[in-house]
């Protein structure tokens, strides 16, 4: 029979009764910040992997192997013989015909170096992220909610290997002196795509999901619907960077602001079908992509005018600082236009598109999860 209390009796003697926690509290948190460390390991891979495409690219050196080993490909030739049947391989597709007739062998290795290096890399990526991915599910230590997006991220690391050689396979028959710059594009747009997803791990795994959750209350809709939009139009420049890259459209009309003393290249549509213009034409593509950049970049400037009205100081310095780097990288390419975009200058344009890119990122996470310690009139 239970003990009768005295009405008298305080009431920090009485018995406590644990709080019930809410659904948030029991998510399985796992080793957030261990994968948070692992993801940054696989972003800095990444992002020297767009560098050595993109000076892949620049070399001309993509199409010096013509064969896809995903396996045995990892090992280089071991002898004099290999190398020869290697350059034989190399020596019986269009671009050596029709471009580099006559090349020495140590010619080719320089190359060939370039390509096997930049697939090898692609292969150590692969590596770091299946030890990461089996070694965190294994242990159990992965969140609540997580696992399918990590899978997802490694699945579409496989998808970027296939896409590769479907790229470098339209280089390899016919008349191509280089690969097709619409798969080029593609290759290029996966990689950003890839990029993106981890950057936006890495953000949201800085907080626990219950820090995720309060923050998202004080999200700026607006702002956040409108930096998607900001993304999306600088992922449609950057496939129009890629298909300037893939015809060396930024080698040719090198005046500015001007096109060959117009404000639209002579003969935009003189290649049939009239399609082809937009993939081929070194005029159009480039013109498309002078555009795109004037566009992008009167959109910033809306974009940091919205922000300034933010209550959230994290925004305001955010979108700043995607403001300036895109007045930056237009710059970087006006640079590369009047210089015949030289490897140098090519490969620091195409690394600020990369920083840019994460750039409107961070600022699309501060838009939609402001954290309340930054928002006007919070307590110091």
């Amino acid at each position: 029979m239970s003990k009768k209390r005295s009405i008298f009796e305080d009431v920090d003697t009485a018995e406590k009764v644990a709080p019930v926690t809410g659904g948030i509290d029991s998510v399985k948190r796992g080793a957030r910040r261990g994968i948070r460390i692992w993801l940054m390991i696989l972003f800095a891979l990444v992002l020297v992997m767009i560098a050595v495409g993109g000076l892949t690219r620049l070399t001309d050196s993509g199409l010096s192997i013509t064969e896809w080993k995903p396996l045995t490909g990892a090992l280089l030739p071991m002898s004099e013989a290999a190398w020869m049947s290697e350059f034989d391989k190399y020596r019986a597709i269009p671009e050596y015909k029709l471009q580099n007739q006559g090349m020495s062998l140590s010619e080719f290795q320089f190359i060939y170096w370039w390509e096997w290096g930049h697939r090898q890399l692609g292969r150590v990526i692969g590596l770091v992220w299946a030890l990461g991915f089996f070694g965190f599910l294994l242990i159990g230590n992965i969140p609540t909610g997580w696992t399918g997006r990590l899978l997802g991220m490694g699945a579409l690391g496989g998808l970027q290997g296939a896409v590769g050689w479907w790229m470098v396979s339209s280089g390899l028959t016919g008349t191509m002196l280089d690969v097709a710059s619409y798969r080029l594009a593609t290759h290029l747009g996966l990689a950003f795509v890839i990029l993106g997803f981890i950057a936006w791990f890495i953000f949201e795994l800085k907080c626990e999901e219950r820090q995720l959750m309060q923050c998202r209350r004080h999200r700026e809709t607006r702002l956040f619907n409108l930096s998607t939009a900001l993304l999306a139009f600088a992922f449609v420049q950057i496939l129009l960077g890629a298909l300037v890259a893939g015809i060396d459209a930024g080698r040719t009309y090198n005046d500015w602001p001007l096109m060959s003393g117009g404000f639209i290249p002579p003969y935009p549509f003189d290649l049939v079908p009239i399609w082809r213009n937009f993939f081929e034409n070194a005029g159009l593509v480039q013109f498309m992509h002078r555009m795109a950049g004037y566009g992008l970049l009167i959109f910033g400037i809306v974009m940091w005018r919205a922000a300034r009205r933010s209550p959230n100081s994290g925004t305001r310095g955010a979108f700043t600082v995607v403001l300036a780097m895109m007045t930056l990288q237009m710059l970087l390419g006006i640079f590369a236009v009047l210089y015949s975009a030289p490897w140098h200058i090519a490969i620091v344009h195409q690394l600020g598109a990369v920083a840019l890119w994460v750039l409107i990122l961070r600022a699309r996470f501060y838009a939609g999860y402001p954290t309340p310690d930054q928002l006007r009139g919070a307590a110091k």
